[in-house]
């Protein structure tokens, strides 16, 4: 049944009275449902839930690192170009803003962000699947 279908046979408590309403629900002419989706359609929809956590994890991380940095003075602008000043910000051990301590736990981040799948370059792989998921 479509989830819109359910909620208006949803109770409060969980017996067998409500249990019948619900079964007796089904059995009505009127009543809708929803086909299986195909193996393929479940592939796509596990693509866009992987892709959904890939891209809340580099935000988390880039976040992560921006607010650490601005703890100790160091602001850059929003957008690709700041991210790339701090990165190298973390990545020059001459420039003497960052403690030792500091600088180590923000390499460990800026690594798992270039290492991030998202983070990289656009490839033809990426692309046909852009195509794929228009069709969807």
């Amino acid at each position: 049944m479509p989830a819109k279908d359910v909620k208006a046979y949803v109770k409060r408590n969980k017996n067998d009275e409500a249990d019948a309403e619900a079964c007796e629900a089904v059995r009505r002419p009127t009543m809708r449902f929803v086909r299986a989706k195909s193996a393929e359609q479940q592939g796509g929809l596990m693509q866009h839930r992987a892709r959904d956590l890939l891209l809340r994890q580099q935000t988390q991380v880039i976040n992560a690192l921006r607010s650490h940095l601005a703890e100790l003075g160091i602001v850059a602008a929003q957008g690709r170009e700041g991210l790339k000043q701090l990165l190298t910000i973390i990545a020059d051990e001459k420039d003497g803003r960052l403690p030792i301590d500091a600088r180590a736990s923000l390499i460990v981040l800026a690594a798992q962000l270039q290492a991030h799948p998202i983070h990289g370059p656009a490839g033809p792989q990426n692309i046909q699947r852009r195509e794929n998921v228009r069709r969807i």
